[in-house]
């Protein structure tokens, strides 16, 4: 009886009544979404860390959801740049996801980003009256943690719901589901969950418990990990070692009019972007 009391109004998914919770990929981001929770979007290899990195450099940033021909053309109406895959900005000399494409060249250039993971759940996680869609990375950890309080300062009541976005798998058949956990994805939502105040779901008690238990070691295990190895093979290993650097910048991307806008001030009107 106790925990139907607790759930009142809530579903058993919900993670409620806890201030911090943690959800995978854009399932989850709809699911915080619906529920008008402050939504993180986690995704360290690369979407996350190389739109903060991008921020950081004064570059304006239109996050798109897939498919890639949908982005071209959208980006062509704009006016902006596409940012592209790393292979074929290599061909073309354009910018891609590796956050070291972006530099201070880049101030107020517009560009258009599209991912698989990042963008696509980001797209979900602004599909409804959330309170704030914020980009968090290990880059960012504690000042996307920072400006998650004071949305909730603004916003009492509300939830923060971290979304690790993870990977797909190659070739899932159509009744497997193709979400692969990612843990650089985990890391990154552990470092900012570690940050923030208020009671936290078993889920997000045990993510950020995984953070503190291997904090000194980050790097080496993105390096390692499945997408590091993955990046390190194509030759982009520097990109995994910038995207595993903690608190390296203050910017905090906050989507605000379809694209992001840096919140990190303290005395940013977040308020009026909600």
């Amino acid at each position: 009886m106790e925990l139907m009391n607790v759930l009142h109004g809530f579903h058993y998914t919900d993670q409620a009544p806890y201030d911090c919770r943690i959800e995978w990929g854009p399932r989850g981001a709809r699911a915080a979404a619906e529920r008008g929770d402050i939504v993180i979007i986690v995704d360290v290899l690369s979407f996350s860390s190389t739109v903060v990195t991008a921020l950081h450099y004064g570059a304006l940033i239109i996050p798109y959801p897939p498919p890639m021909e949908g982005a071209r053309s959208f980006a062509a109406a704009q006016g902006a740049e596409l940012v592209t895959g790393r292979a074929e900005a290599a061909k073309t000399g354009g910018h891609s996801l590796s956050p070291l494409s972006f530099g201070s060249a880049d101030r107020s250039r517009p560009f258009v980003l599209c991912s698989a993971n990042g963008a696509a759940c980001t797209a979900a996680g602004a599909a409804a009256q959330t309170a704030a869609v914020i980009a968090g990375s290990l880059l960012n950890a504690s000042a996307a943690a920072r400006a998650a309080e004071r949305l909730r300062l603004l916003r009492p009541g509300k939830a923060v719901t971290v979304i690790a976005c993870g990977e797909r798998w190659d070739n899932a058949r159509q009744e497997e589901n193709s979400l692969r956990p990612a843990i650089e994805d985990y890391l990154g939502a552990g470092a900012i969950l570690s940050g923030l105040s208020g009671s936290r779901s078993p889920e997000a008690r045990l993510c950020a418990a995984a953070y503190e238990a291997v904090r000194s070691d980050v790097r080496a295990l993105l390096l390692d990990c499945a997408s590091g190895r993955e990046l390190r093979l194509r030759g982009f290993e520097d990109d995994v070692a910038h995207c595993s650097s903690t608190d390296r910048y203050e910017a905090v991307p906050m989507l605000q009019g379809g694209r992001f806008v840096d919140a990190s001030a303290p005395d940013a009107l977040i308020g009026d972007a909600l």
